[in-house]
């Protein structure tokens, strides 16, 4: 089992597929192939899990997403533009301190990938922290 605290488990038609185009468009590493129904793959200290599809996926933006914490967004957004992924938000800077773009994969999943650019108060953007 991947040692991240929280990990995805995302759907697809095709795990295969679907494992190698996360790799090549956004950069994770396979970690274990289980047959053809399902694959976990690494990011950093982070994991995800690719699972064959049980059920009809729901529709595009309906409700949920996977964020991914990077180093270059830019980069890294331009490297997924050029594998074919769906990129439905560019590389835009937020108050928050992050810079963010958002992408739909091959699933019809959508990704956030985020870069911190700023370490700022949460009170200054209307957050509140609970440390």
């Amino acid at each position: 089992m991947p040692s991240s605290v929280v990990i995805p488990v995302l759907a697809y038609a095709n795990v295969r597929e679907a494992a190698d185009w996360l790799c090549r468009a956004f950069g994770f590493v396979e970690r274990l192939r289980i047959g053809e129904h399902r694959a976990q793959l690494s990011f950093g200290s982070g994991s995800l899990i690719v699972a064959g599809q049980q059920e009809p996926l729901p529709e595009p933006g309906s409700g949920h997403s996977v964020m991914v914490r990077v180093t270059d967004v830019d980069s890294h957004c331009e490297h997924a533009e050029k594998t074919g992924a769906r990129i439905y938000q560019s590389p835009t800077d937020y108050p928050y301190g992050e810079r963010q773009y958002s992408v739909e994969d091959i699933g019809g999943h959508l990704w956030t990938f985020s870069q911190t650019i700023a370490d700022v108060d949460p009170n200054v953007w209307g957050g509140i922290l609970f440390d």
